[in-house]
């Protein structure tokens, strides 16, 4: 999965400044900085920006075989003109496929961080502008003191089996349209086994039984945790698709499941293993 990486991750916020060999990383809404017409992922380092004066945030550490790697974030309405002619922005999901994987995890995860504080600027309590802190990763209220840390969304992804086949859906109305699995966000006051039996009644009308929890993954193309799942139908297996949620619901055996490894997302890890009889 995207975040099983070699190197070793260090998201503790330590207030610091950017030294020469570091990656700035510049984002604007889902779009991030990269150079342009490369085979591999490249980032600015901060040595490119001698001249430029702006702010920077530290965001986060990779510890690699080649040494530490520092990523900071800069001010992208600063940026010259001129090393535009080198890098572009391109949207966040280009880290899906983009190597080496290591600055794929960075570049999404600086995403997430950079749209994090770009919609946490005033206090939801007050409305008071907030203060970054110096000491962890969050944003406080000077008036209030109310305390603000990124959001993380958790949600659940469902692998449920009937026998041989496993329930498959793929999502109305957007671009993503290979398969999928159950998915959806967890409610105020629910368990996540909870969220797991609403969500595949809401969606396909179906009653579940013998929940496993499989694992977890950080998806910051969305803000999310996502919760992994194995359940099996209970009882009737005729599926009732909610349709303003899906397009294709339905029951697919191990042999019919589309071989689309991408080693990416928990979802693709999920159907693979069901598909190779691992689940």
């Amino acid at each position: 999965m995207i975040q099983d990486i070699t190197a070793i991750y260090h998201n503790e916020y330590i207030e610091q400044s950017p030294n020469a060999g570091d990656y700035i990383m510049f984002v604007k809404g889902r779009n991030v900085l990269i150079k342009k017409n490369t085979e591999e992922i490249e980032f600015l380092r901060y040595e490119e920006l001698d001249e430029v004066e702006m702010a920077f945030r530290y965001l986060f550490a990779l510890d690699t075989e080649e040494g530490r790697k520092r990523f900071f974030l800069g001010e992208a309405d600063l940026l010259m003109e001129d090393m535009l002619k080198e890098y572009s922005y391109e949207q966040q999901n280009v880290f899906r496929t983009k190597q080496p994987k290591e600055l794929a995890f960075a570049g999404i995860t600086a995403c997430q961080l950079a749209n994090w504080y770009e919609t946490t600027r005033f206090c939801g309590t007050c409305g008071n502008g907030l203060e970054h802190d110096k000491k962890e990763r969050m944003m406080r209220c000077p008036s209030c003191n109310a305390l603000h840390y990124p959001k993380i969304s958790p949600a659940v992804i469902v692998a449920v089996t009937n026998g041989d086949k496993l329930l498959m859906t793929k999502y109305a109305g957007r671009d993503y349209k290979n398969y999928a699995l159950v998915a959806g966000f967890a409610e105020i006051g629910e368990t996540v086994e909870e969220t797991v039996k609403r969500e595949v009644m809401e969606e396909a009308g179906l009653k579940v039984k013998n929940i496993r929890y499989y694992k977890s993954q950080p998806w910051s193309f969305t803000d999310t945790l996502l919760l992994g799942f194995w359940c099996e139908v209970d009882g009737n297996d005729n599926i009732t698709m909610d349709e303003e949620e899906l397009s294709v619901a339905e029951w697919i055996t191990r042999d019919e499941i589309p071989t689309e490894y991408d080693g990416i997302s928990l979802t693709n890890e999920m159907m693979m293993r069901f598909k190779n009889g691992e689940a």
